[in-house]
């Protein structure tokens, strides 16, 4: 069968000249930009185009002429085969200079609108090792690396000098099935990386059968890792169905070898996904939860618990949110986007009274579990659609309030819910935002009657293009 699937041309010597906002590099030919993979500003390369489209051009860098001062060695030895850590190529100086700039291109770009003087970026105390959470997924189907294949000594199968094709590790970026096995990860501090790999060794070693995403079949599917700032540990093992010995004998050895995990879990899932959201998680070995602590404050981590997952930029983040407001004994506040409270909780003391909603009904529980185990009287909370909950006999029930918080999910505030600030019109409006061009066009819509007082950038994930940025605004006179 004929293939007319046309090739696409390399561009030569094409200097990189910015960093787009999800992580690609840029690049411009005869007026026309191209995204590059696998480069970083200041490079200049040959490109492989993998996309034509009318006003852009896409493609992958396949050979380097000259190299970036902007470019660091980087550290992990699955970086550009991972989809993570983008940048880890990149002086972490040159990525706060482009997470800013990501920022006021937004602002300017998109909501064009005044605005203040944008403050410094917050850059992370931690470069590495600064997640609180990661998951990792089992697979009968390891991602090979080119060296692998072409290499004729290596024999693939489960024989003696053989290389197993099972994997512990993270997806590949655009391929659902494939999982590259992650020897050493160094986003989470250890024994993070001691956990995965001897459950990896324990597995093998046990002829435990890795899960096969596209037959359905295998017992163990994933796991996920959460520690706190204070030392505790959980560790959830998924499994694709009931086998009591294997898992008992699993978790003991685990229980016996990692005496730091204070809470250990596991679930069985039957279902054609990873998510656990909507099963029952069981208890095997310690605590059902783990504890952060903020300025005396204790959170509750459960197993399907929204928590920042870098903490002590959690915190910094948090305090710049209660410096924006600047509430007062009389403030009632709406934390809009709850989550589990945490803001909500952080601030309540300074306020006569918080009200947080939240989509998520088990969000909502630990939210108000944190209000009880920490003694706060004055917060109430709410599981529901935004855009259903506030409306005006939800308003006449708690009091109009005199401050919004606003932490969105990266789609930014639903049009309804935009309008509904306008009509309820609060003094000021505190906006977190993890994605600045969706909270760039909301605040386009909120310019009617609100003016930018300040913006503040934190950077919460190093190594990769991601920003927070947090805005207060004013109701206009």
């Amino acid at each position: 069968m004929k293939n007319n699937k046309k090739v696409l041309p390399i561009l030569e010597n094409v200097t990189v000249i910015d960093a787009s906002s999800d992580g690609q590099s840029v690049g411009r030919v005869d007026d026309i930009v191209v995204f590059i993979k696998d480069a970083i500003p200041g490079d200049v390369v040959d490109v492989q185009l993998t996309r034509k489209k009318n006003k852009f051009r896409e493609g992958k860098a396949i050979k380097i002429h000259t190299y970036s001062d902007k470019r660091t060695e980087p550290v992990c030895s699955h970086f550009g085969v991972c989809g993570g850590c983008k940048w880890q190529n990149m002086n972490y100086e040159w990525q706060l200079f482009y997470k800013q700039k990501q920022v006021v291109d937004a602002l300017t770009r998109i909501a064009k609108i005044e605005l203040p003087e944008i403050q410094k970026i917050i850059p992370s105390q931690k470069k590495y090792q600064y997640r609180n959470k990661l998951e990792f997924t089992f697979s009968n189907k390891k991602w090979l690396t080119i060296e692998q294949v072409n290499d004729k000594n290596i024999s693939f199968g489960e024989g003696k000098g053989e290389i197993t094709r099972n994997a512990l590790g993270f997806h590949i970026p655009g391929m659902f099935d494939k999982i590259l096995d992650i020897n050493t990860c160094y986003l989470q501090e250890e024994p993070s990386n001691a956990i995965r790999n001897e459950i990896r060794k324990y597995a093998l070693e046990n002829n435990l059968p890795f899960f096969d995403l596209r037959e359905q079949t295998g017992l163990l599917r994933n796991i996920i890792i959460r520690s706190t700032s204070t030392g505790e540990w959980m560790l959830i093992v998924a499994f694709h169905y009931e086998d009591k010995l294997v898992i008992e004998n699993l978790l003991n050895h685990l229980s016996d070898k990692f005496p730091q995990i204070t809470s250990l879990q596991y679930v069985i899932n039957p279902k054609r996904n990873d998510t656990i959201s909507d099963l029952e998680i069981k208890l095997f070995k310690g605590n059902d939860s783990i504890y952060e602590e903020m300025e005396g404050l204790k959170f509750k981590i459960g197993p399907k618990s929204f928590y920042q997952t870098n903490s002590e930029q959690a915190y910094q983040l948090y305090k710049i949110t209660r410096d924006f407001a600047s509430i007062k004994k009389t403030d009632v506040v709406y934390d809009l986007y709850t989550g589990t409270g945490t803001i909500a909780n952080f601030v309540a003391h300074q306020a006569k009274k918080v009200v947080g909603v939240e989509y998520i009904l088990a969000a909502i529980e630990d939210a108000k579990i944190n209000s009880e185990i920490n003694n706060i009287a004055n917060t109430s909370f709410y599981a529901g659609d935004l855009k259903d909950v506030l409306n005006n006999d939800f308003i006449n029930e708690n009091g109009t309030p005199d401050i919004i918080i606003t932490d969105p999910p990266r789609a930014g505030m639903h049009d309804d819910v935009t309008k509904k600030i306008l009509e309820i019109e609060p003094a000021k409006i505190v906006y977190v935002s993890c994605n600045p061009a969706t909270q760039a066009r909301d605040l386009q819509l909120l310019d009617m009657k609100y003016k930018v007082i300040k913006v503040q950038p934190v950077d919460m994930f190093p190594q990769t293009h991601h920003v927070e940025n947090v805005v207060l605004l004013q109701k206009k006179v």
